[in-house]
């Protein structure tokens, strides 16, 4: 059973102009991977990320050049393996991702997006070492996001989708217990996964999920505040 979270009951005080960007940002990008038909696995390849071009294979870090170095790092956030993936992302986003921007300003949430995808780019890459397969999809960064929205709205509610078997329900449920549940989840499978020592094939990556939360955590609590004073819930 996953529960599916669709909404927070924070009062917000600013339009979400950088999380609807983000939003419409990875659509499009996903569109237009729609129209590439069978060379959408050389732009995978090409924008991915892929641990092993990283490091050698005993894990040192290999840096030739720094654009080269950095872009899939970057352009790997944009790409989607499917509309499920990319659905389930981008809502993940709406629910936490306004707040969030409410708390930091537009500009500081795009930098707290973007640091934790690098973190876990880099997260992932660690715990790769060697592999062909290429990282793709935002959750690294939304992954910070929520890690952020721990620590920033502790107290918030979030109404959740409880699915079980054909039977759906929605509760209102503590955001410590939904967010730590989520981490608790990436936690245990990416410990799981350790027991594999190749990584040949496709899966989720757990590992950049928990650097990515880990880093949103501690830069929620070093950025500036754009919000401050109490935080008021909708009831």
């Amino acid at each position: 059973m996953v529960p599916i979270p669709l909404n927070d009951n924070v009062r917000r005080r600013i339009f979400w102009f950088s999380t609807l960007a983000l939003i419409v940002a990875n659509t499009l990008v996903f569109i237009y991977e729609l129209s590439l038909g069978t060379s959408i696995n050389r732009f995978i390849q090409t924008f991915g990320l892929v641990p092993a071009r990283y490091t050698t294979p005993h894990g040192a870090l290999i840096l030739s050049s720094l654009a080269l170095f950095l872009a899939p790092v970057f352009t790997s956030m944009f790409i989607h393996a499917g509309w499920l993936h990319l659905i389930g992302n981008m809502l993940f986003l709406f629910v936490f991702g306004r707040s969030i921007e409410d708390r930091f300003g537009h500009g500081q949430f795009l930098l707290l997006y973007l640091l934790c995808g690098v973190g876990a780019a880099f997260t992932d890459i660690m715990f790769n070492v060697g592999s062909q397969v290429p990282t793709i999809g935002a959750s690294g960064a939304i992954a910070g996001v929520l890690g952020a929205y721990v620590v920033s709205y502790p107290r918030a509610r979030i109404t959740t989708l409880i699915p079980l078997l054909i039977i759906f329900w929605t509760v209102r449920l503590p955001a410590l217990l939904v967010l730590g549940y989520w981490f608790l989840i990436q936690f245990v499978a990416g410990y799981q996964m350790l027991a594999i020592e190749s990584a040949t094939g496709g899966g989720v990556a757990w590992w950049a999920h928990v650097g990515g939360f880990i880093l949103g955590m501690l830069l929620a609590f070093v950025l500036p505040k754009h919000r401050h004073g109490v935080v008021q819930f909708r009831t």
